[in-house]
């Protein structure tokens, strides 16, 4: 498994490219547990958070932006985790986008993520053959799947 982390550029190589959208602000790392999950795999994770992000730095948040709309657009699937944290807008968004290509997604909510219902009922209308589930790992085995089918 490699991994590209935001601010770093992603080049195209022979291995998919999975992009880890869901929340950063306000929440738990998750995208390390996810990171462990996967790491025995042949993916390249684009991983949108960094270490030191200015969050009151308009131009590093345009940057941020600019870098996650790239990547999300290299990626030849998206894995979308909302936590129970934060309402995650921003990954709503990205989710309604990814859900009208025919990329392949894989998306988990938190139990308690207050918009599950929500999220579950338009990926049944937009894309009812997305699957939501409701753990990490279980997110992790979807991807898995994917990812044996493409080595």
């Amino acid at each position: 498994m490699n991994s590209v982390v935001a601010l770093s550029e992603a080049a195209r190589g022979v291995e998919p490219m999975l992009f880890l959208a869901g929340g950063i602000s306000g929440c738990g790392d998750w995208q390390r547990e996810m990171t462990a999950l996967l790491s025995d795999t042949s993916l390249t994770l684009l991983n949108p958070r960094r270490p030191d992000f200015p969050i009151d730095d308009e131009a590093a948040a345009r940057t941020q932006i600019e870098w996650e709309f790239r990547h999300l657009r290299l990626a030849d699937a998206i894995l979308f985790w909302f936590p129970h944290e934060t309402l995650c807008p921003i990954t709503l968004f990205e989710l309604g986008a990814g859900s009208r290509s025919a990329v392949p997604l894989f998306v988990g909510t938190h139990p308690d993520y207050q918009r599950r219902t929500d999220v579950i009922v338009q990926l049944s209308l937009a894309r009812p053959e997305v699957s939501v589930v409701g753990d990490l790992a279980s997110l992790a085995t979807q991807v898995r799947r994917w990812a044996a089918g493409n080595d």
